[in-house]
């Protein structure tokens, strides 16, 4: 098989309540954390392909090649090669739809469980969306010890619009939104993605989230119970109700720690408040990449105009995760 080449086609999402509430530091402590998200048509893809000598080419911002995985300087990468046992003669090539990185769609965890597919297949393997996002997972969370949750990978590897249940134990229990075609057209209508301009690295805020989670842990119980109740009311086809969850969840979320928000995204999201929208949030850890809103689709034009410097991204549902889409010798 590894003479072959491969391409993995993974989806970035957008959460709608709840994140955060994925990290370890209060997941382990309470009942369970609950995140309600979806995945969108935008993707990052990755390359695998044989290189024709023992040497391992990289490429992604930049381009490393060496001589081993000890020398790879992209953490991901050279944990997922040590992992997946692979020790040379490989080119691995990344290619997205948005910016990379600082965006709040969850990019960089996206961008290991496409290579973590692509890699297993290239060895003639099958990995199920279960063990993507717990190899993901280990990787970032355990091995590289990088701040942060869980819902990322699972929302990569599993797709679609789903509940997602972080238990003490370490499991994690993945819940569909079952809804009609004609609810998810009315919902997706409904939404507007907005970019910001502002990328933004989030380990410093998750780090800072982490901290105060036992000073905020009241906030994160009410995220919890307003995500089930956001869930509840989408499965039962109440889709028009997810704008004052938005609301409730921003207003709770922005408290956690600083940098959540800014100025900037404050003006940002009272205009649209004003403008009509029912609810909304920054994607993300905060700082900067994309803000969601609810308004009826009449009120998108207006909302855009009237706080300015933001570009409207369309968007679609996207319901596979993450998947091999090209085999070719």
């Amino acid at each position: 098989m590894k003479t072959r080449m491969f391409i993995s086609k993974t989806p970035l999402r957008i959460t709608f309540v709840g994140g955060g509430t994925d990290i370890r530091d209060y997941y382990s402590k309470h009942e369970k954390g609950a995140v309600l998200s979806a995945s969108i048509n935008k993707f990052i893809y990755i390359v695998v392909n044989k290189k024709f000598d023992n040497k391992i080419r990289v490429s992604y911002s930049k381009t490393e090649i060496v001589d081993s995985v000890d020398q790879i300087e992209h953490p991901s990468v050279r944990e997922a090669l040590r992992l997946l046992q692979i020790d040379g003669g490989i080119e691995i090539v990344s290619i997205s739809d948005i910016p990379s990185g600082g965006t709040g769609l969850g990019s960089s965890s996206t961008f290991l469980v496409g290579l973590l597919n692509a890699l297993h297949a290239w060895k003639g393997e099958f990995a199920s969306p279960e063990q993507l996002a717990q190899e993901a997972v280990k990787i970032e969370r355990q091995i590289l010890r990088e701040p942060g949750g869980k819902q990322d990978q699972y929302m990569a590897a599993y797709g679609g619009i789903n509940l997602l249940e972080f238990y003490p134990d370490e499991s994690v229990v993945v819940k569909p939104v079952i809804s009609s075609e004609i609810v998810r057209e009315k919902l997706q209508e409904n939404l507007l993605l907005l970019y910001t301009g502002l990328q933004r690295g989030s380990a410093e805020i998750h780090a800072s989230q982490a901290r105060n989670v036992d000073r905020r842990s009241a906030n994160y119980d009410k995220m919890v119970r307003i995500t089930e109740e956001a869930f509840t009311s989408l499965s039962m086809g109440d889709y028009d109700s997810l704008g004052s969850y938005l609301h409730s969840n921003w207003k709770l979320k922005r408290e956690l720690t600083e940098g959540i928000s800014s100025d900037f995204i404050d003006q940002a999201y009272e205009k649209a408040i004003r403008c009509g929208a029912a609810g909304g949030k920054l994607i993300g850890a905060g700082g900067g990449g994309f803000m969601l809103f609810y308004a009826r689709p009449e009120l998108h034009e207006t909302i855009v105009r009237e706080i300015g410097n933001m570009t409207p991204e369309q968007f679609r549902f996207e319901f596979q995760g993450s998947r091999i889409i090209h085999v070719g010798d």
